[in-house]
C-alpha cells in the first residue's frame, strides 16, 4: 500500500437505516421527535437542579452533569443524520467523521464514569450516613468530576489518534447512521490489529471496570439495607437508589445488547438499529426515570414553572 492514501479520502458515506426514499420522512420525524424530547427533558432536569437550592447536593450535582452529557451525547450524532436526510445526502467529511467519533467517545465515556461516581455517592449516603457531608464535600465532588472528564478525554483521544494512523484506499460506505469506531476501523486498508486490541482493551477497562465498581458499591449498599431493622427504613434507603439502578440497567443493558448483536449478526444494518437503544432511547428516558420516581425533582420542576399547590387544600 502506498503511504498517504488517506489524503485522497475526502468523504465518507453514512448509509443509515434504509435507502428507501419513502421511509426517509418517517425516520426524520421519529428521530427529530426523540432528539427534541431528549434535549428538552435533560434541560428541564438541569434547570430544576440549578433553580432549587435544596437540590444543590452531590447527588444532584452529578445528575445535572449526566443530563448535560446526555444532551451532548445525542447532539454528536442525531443532528448530522437529520441534515443528511433533509438534504438527501449521505456524505460526511473525513475530518467531520473523526470529530464526530471523538465527541461520541468522549461523552459516552463521561456517562459511564458519572454512573460509577453516582453509585459511590449512594454507597456513602447509605453506608456512612453520619459522615456523608464530610466525605462528599464540594472539593471531592469537583475532583471526581475532573477525574471523569480526564478519563473520558484520554479514552476519546486514544481511539482518535489510533484511527489517524490508518490509511483509506477510497471513499467508504459505513452501514450506520454515525461514524461508529468499529465500523470505520474495519473499512480501512491498513492492518487493524493494534486498533482492535485497543478497542477491546479499552472496552474491558471502561465497561467491565466501571460495572464492577457499581456492583461492588451496591453489594455494600444491599448489606447495609439488610442490617436496617424497620421495613420503612429499608424502603426509604432503597428508594434513593431506584432511579440510579434503573439508569444503570438501561445503559449497560442496551450497550451489552448492541455488543451481542454486532458479534452475532452478519447484517451491519441490524447493529445500527440496535445502536439506537443506547445512543437515542437511553438518554431520552433518563429524565423520565429521575423525574417520575423522585419527589425532590418533581417539586423543583413545579417550582420552576410556578405550579404551586393551592393554599385552600387541606392536607
Amino acid at each position: 500500500m502506498e503511504p498517504g492514501n488517506e489524503t485522497h479520502l475526502s468523504k465518507l458515506f453514512l448509509l443509515g437505516f434504509t435507502k428507501d426514499p419513502a421511509l426517509q420522512p418517517v425516520i426524520f420525524g421519529l428521530f427529530l421527535s426523540m432528539y427534541l424530547v431528549t434535549v428538552s427533558g435533560n434541560l428541564l432536569i438541569i434547570f430544576a437542579i440549578l433553580s432549587d437550592p435544596h437540590l444543590h447536593t452531590p447527588m444532584y450535582f452529578f445528575l445535572a452533569n449526566l443530563s448535560f452529557s446526555d444532551i451532548c451525547f445525542t447532539s454528536t450524532t442525531i443532528p448530522k443524520m437529520l441534515v443528511n436526510i433533509q438534504t438527501q445526502s449521505r456524505a460526511i467529511s473525513y475530518t467531520g467523521c473523526i470529530t464526530q467519533m471523538f465527541f461520541f467517545l468522549l461523552f459516552i465515556g463521561l456517562d459511564n464514569c458519572l454512573l460509577v461516581v453516582m453509585a459511590y455517592d449512594r454507597f456513602v449516603a447509605i453506608c456512612h450516613p453520619l459522615h456523608y457531608t464530610a466525605i462528599m464535600n464540594p472539593w471531592l465532588c469537583v475532583q471526581l468530576f475532573l477525574v471523569c472528564w480526564t478519563i473520558s478525554l484520554l479514552h476519546a483521544l486514544l481511539h482518535s489518534l489510533m484511527l489517524l494512523r490508518l490509511s483509506f484506499c477510497t471513499d467508504i460506505e459505513i452501514p450506520h447512521f454515525f461514524c461508529e469506531l468499529d465500523q470505520v476501523v474495519h473499512r480501512t486498508c491498513s492492518d487493524t490489529f493494534l486498533n482492535d486490541l485497543t478497542i477491546y482493551g479499552a472496552s474491558v477497562l471502561m465497561g467491565c471496570g466501571s460495572l464492577a465498581g457499581i456492583l461492588f458499591s451496591y453489594s455494600k449498599i444491599v448489606s447495609a439495607i439488610r442490617a436496617i431493622t424497620s421495613a420503612q427504613g429499608k424502603y426509604k434507603a432503597f428508594s434513593t437508589c431506584v432511579s440510579h439502578l434503573s439508569v444503570v440497567s438501561l445503559f449497560y443493558g442496551t450497550g451489552l445488547g448492541v455488543y451481542l448483536s454486532s458479534a452475532t449478526a452478519h447484517n451491519s444494518h441490524s447493529t445500527a438499529t440496535a445502536s439506537v437503544m443506547y445512543t437515542v432511547v437511553t438518554p431520552m428516558l433518563n429524565p423520565f426515570i429521575y423525574s417520575l420516581r423522585n419527589e425532590d425533582i418533581k417539586k423543583a420542576l413545579k417550582g420552576t414553572f410556578g405550579w404551586k399547590p393551592s393554599t385552600n387544600q387541606v392536607s
